[in-house]
């Protein structure tokens, strides 16, 4: 297949279109812009709907409104967007609806600034709303990745009838790189997914606990809100399987660089620059932030690892709470952080495991 040249947005959007995305609502705001852009330009080739709502908290309930009637829906924010999000991703949950949306990330807390940062770390793997729900979420480090990714949180959230977040930042969503693009769902294969849903859909059943005659925020099989939550956590505890991560020159490192999203790219560079000089690094980068490739951690070898770096742009550090969890005291940790909008550098990274390696 040819390999095209894209924005970081523009192939999310492009990859939602090919997997079937019929329906987006959105609402500009830095750095993920272009996903809504887009979408404005491509839906109606499609014979899809686009919607810029009067803000987020309208785009994502129109969100639920266009999947609960069996439509591939999605959205797309920024940080405080995603914040403003929240209580329709956690009724989408709640509901057992099926939708995806992108986490362009930027910096915080609060507006924060509108560069790129991974301070929503927390939000997306812990609390992305009220009730506990949980999601798969996935983190890219390339373009491709995030095209790939994309592509398959539909098959994913329809599979698991539940939200799907591809958790990305300002570097991925507007880098340029060369992609090569999914397979465009038919017409035909776009309306089978539709038809597939119509026992739970929200299309006019008349009044029936087993289907849907209007849009119901909590579990619409029983009243029984207990039973509800004890389904979704069987949901959740099927995700194990789910958790990936790249394990990269791991088997004789004596420093493993932990690092997720933008910040893995950049050490993954920094552990070949280390390697050309003779200095052991390695690298876990979890695929899945949630669930947590916590098993991608017993591969270190405990006997010769000094310590382990973690990685991230966000101060304070939040992906290394995981990562304590991961390591779960068989080595130090040290930390290797930036914020406010500014990028992670790889000499920041070399330098902080060399200093590990002086110690």
């Amino acid at each position: 297949m040819s390999r095209v040249f894209m924005k970081g947005c523009e192939a999310i959007a492009e990859a939602a279109v090919r997997a079937g995305c019929r329906f987006f609502a959105g609402y500009p705001i830095t750095p993920q812009n272009e996903i809504p852009e887009y979408f404005a330009r491509r839906m109606p080739e499609v014979h899809g709907s686009f919607v810029q709502g009067e803000s987020e908290v309208a785009s994502i309930n129109m969100v639920y409104g266009a999947a609960s009637a069996g439509v591939r829906a999605m959205t797309s924010s920024s940080s405080p967007g995603i914040s403003l999000k929240s209580e329709g991703i956690s009724y989408c949950a709640s509901a057992r609806i099926p939708m995806v949306y992108a986490n362009i990330s930027r910096g915080g807390p609060g507006v924060g600034s509108i560069q790129p940062a991974q301070m929503d770390y927390y939000q997306a793997t812990k609390a992305s709303g009220n009730g506990g729900f949980k999601m798969l979420v996935f983190a890219p480090f390339t373009v491709q990745e995030a095209v790939d990714m994309t592509y398959a949180a539909f098959d994913y959230a329809d599979r698991d009838r539940n939200p799907v977040l591809i958790l990305a930042d300002g570097v991925i969503g507007t880098m340029m790189e060369p992609v090569v693009l999914p397979e465009m769902k038919s017409d035909e294969e776009v309306e089978a997914m539709k038809e597939g849903k119509k026992s739970w859909a929200c299309i006019g059943h008349p009044f029936d606990h087993e289907k849907r005659s209007w849009i119901q925020p909590g579990h619409w099989k029983t009243t029984d809100m207990q039973k509800a939550n004890e389904d979704a956590e069987a949901l959740y505890a099927s995700w194990e399987k789910e958790a990936k991560a790249e394990e990269y020159q791991l088997e004789d490192a004596e420093v493993v660089i932990a690092a997720y999203g933008i910040s893995a790219r950049i050490a993954k560079s920094a552990v070949d620059m280390l390697r050309k000089e003779g200095v052991k690094a390695g690298l876990i980068r979890p695929i899945t932030v949630y669930p947590f490739p916590y098993s991608a951690f017993d591969h270190i070898n405990y006997d010769k690892v000094k310590a382990v770096l973690d990685v991230e742009m966000s101060i304070p550090a939040q992906f290394v709470t995981d990562v304590e969890a991961g390591i779960k005291g068989r080595c130090p940790i040290e930390t290797c952080l930036c914020s406010g909008g500014n990028i992670m550098s790889r000499e920041a990274v070399i330098e902080a495991v060399k200093e590990i390696v002086k110690k």
